[in-house]
């Protein structure tokens, strides 16, 4: 079972607003998309961009079938060191300077991926800018800058995408393994075994983050070093004792900071002896006696010390420090298969039909005890409605669709809670709960469906992105089905017309439905309340 007790989370009503300013610069990524001709199911080439609180990492693998399965390439990889963390006021709003170092690095990224199918590309953004309370006037321009959407992804999924990327780039282990990242602005923690995460925590505390709040000019001495320590191992005591008691068999470190402690412990001749690679707890401690008598970062003259990690190794490394203390860990191995690798591996798993969210959804319906009957009538009724709808292409008719089964299949998980207002309960499920597989944008689109499923429509036309024809069908697909049974509907046809929406239904079914007549024309006034038509006709067919 999957386990979590301390996630970095942002609010559902900043996640909307994010969600609803990125939402303005669709068009212009659409428009983009558009363009580009879609390629084979099986595609050869995929890419990840990973906008990191330290780093903008892009990615480019070559898939190649096997026997035993797929497997991923590394062909191309670009690295911007733009420090967006750096750039986070103190009332958590990223200032101009990172916004542009950021645009920038998207902009290169963009001309390499300017050929690439719109489905064979993630882009995914992590902690700064989950709690930046203007990340979505910076993903507005982030988005034309790539030309592909990015996505906000919760601190739960950024560890299982690590886990996937650390597990696909280490050798098989028989036994649990546990993965430490250290980020610019969060650290995730990770045990599992094969390919299947078991346990996943993700704590506020990161390299950049680290770095500005202890050694803000690059000063070190011992005093500041223990307070940096110990700031981290008191995060990491929320989750060491259940980490301890479940245990591992193998640690690893993966992504940036592991890795460049690793290529300072090696090349300096820092580590215990007999180990020739990887982190050793002496090699740690070496590492911080030359750093602190050299009093200054900038002032340390070390073999493979890069520029770009002089002003986080302070705080990366009094990070990694407390997590040997913490978690009584001796060595740890590194790699460089992280996020962007298991971003890689999950979008290959969707276009080959494995898509997490599915799975996800389906452990919501066991989780919540969803009458699944009910979710099949509702999902199938809506999507039949859709497909009679006028849509720009077949691949967002598709995408939609399974969006609208989704949101059939979970908008009743509210029940579990209370039955007054269990639309309500369910959004707010939807919204927050940790959802293996979903974006944060994601999970926000859901929630509008479900909580727009029933009840008034008043608040929701205040938000400028709801997707109306969907949140139409999924309406008229709830009421029909309100008896809970398989009725035998008749031929029911819907239609886009007036700005607005019109059903044809048979005058003798509704003569002999009378809740559904009346259902039928409270429902149109719910939306001629919003000043969307709609029209019920009774046909003589």
């Amino acid at each position: 079972m999957l386990e979590v007790s301390h996630i970095v989370k942002s609010t559902p009503l900043r996640m909307a607003t994010l969600n609803r300013d990125a939402a303005t610069t669709r068009g212009a990524v659409l428009a983009r998309m558009e363009s580009v001709q879609p390629m084979s199911d099986t595609p050869h080439l995929l890419a990840a961009v990973d906008l990191g609180s330290n780093s903008f990492r892009l990615i480019v693998g070559r898939v190649e079938e096997t026997d035993a399965g797929s497997q991923i390439y590394q062909v191309d990889a670009l690295r911007e060191p733009v420090r967006l963390a750096a750039g986070l006021s103190s009332d958590k709003r990223l200032d101009r300077a990172s916004q542009i170092r950021g645009w920038d690095a998207l902009k290169r990224f963009g001309e390499r991926l300017r050929d690439f199918h719109p489905d064979h590309v993630r882009a995914v953004a992590t902690n700064t800018l989950r709690i930046a309370k203007n990340a979505g006037e910076f993903l507005g321009e982030a988005q034309v800058a790539l030309g592909f959407p990015i996505e906000v992804i919760a601190g739960r999924e950024e560890a299982r995408l690590i886990y996937a990327g650390a597990a696909h780039s280490v050798p098989a282990s028989a036994g649990k393994r546990l993965v430490v990242d250290i980020g610019g602005g969060s650290t995730e923690f990770i045990i599992g075994s094969h390919y299947t995460p078991i346990k996943m925590e993700s704590l506020y505390i990161g390299c950049v983050s680290h770095s500005r709040t202890f050694f803000p000019a690059g000063n070190v001495d011992e005093y500041t070093m223990r307070q940096a320590q110990l700031a981290a191992t008191r995060e990491i005591q929320i989750i060491s004792s259940e980490y301890r008691k479940t245990g591992w068999d193998q640690a690893v470190g993966s992504s940036g900071t592991a890795r460049a402690l690793a290529e300072l412990v090696e090349a300096n001749d820092f580590n215990d002896p007999g180990v020739t690679h990887g982190i050793s707890r002496g090699g740690l401690e070496r590492l911080k006696r030359a750093l602190i008598k050299a009093e200054n970062v900038n002032r340390l003259k070390l073999i493979a010390l890069k520029p770009d990690r002089i002003p986080v190794l302070a705080g990366g490394l009094s990070i990694m420090i407390a997590v040997f203390d913490e978690l009584g860990i001796d060595y740890v191995d590194t790699t460089d298969g992280a996020l962007r690798l298991g971003v890689l591996y999950d979008l290959l798993g969707r276009s080959q039909h494995e898509d997490m969210r599915t799975v996800t959804v389906e452990g919501f319906m066991r989780r919540y005890g969803v009458d699944r009957a009910q979710a099949a009538r509702i999902g199938d009724l809506s999507v039949n409605f859709y497909t009679q709808l006028d849509e720009p292409d077949d691949e967002a008719r598709a995408e939609n669709s399974v969006f609208l089964g989704w949101a059939a299949s979970l908008h009743e998980i509210g029940l579990s809670i209370s039955h007054s207002a269990y639309h309500k309960h369910s959004a707010y499920i939807a919204s927050n709960a940790d959802m293996p597989g979903f974006s944060r944008t994601d999970q926000a689109r859901l929630a509008a469906l479900v909580v727009g499923h029933a009840g008034k429509l008043g608040k929701l036309s205040q938000t400028r992105d709801i997707e109306w024809p969907l949140l139409f069908c999924l309406r008229l697909a709830s009421l029909l089905c309100r008896r809970r049974a398989d009725i035998g509907l008749p031929e029911i046809k819907v239609a886009q017309a007036n700005g607005g929406y019109e059903v044809r239904l048979p005058n003798d079914w509704v003569a002999n439905n009378p809740l559904t007549d009346y259902s039928l024309s409270q429902e149109a006034a719910e939306w001629e309340k919003i000043g969307i038509p709609y029209r019920v006709v009774y046909t003589e067919d």
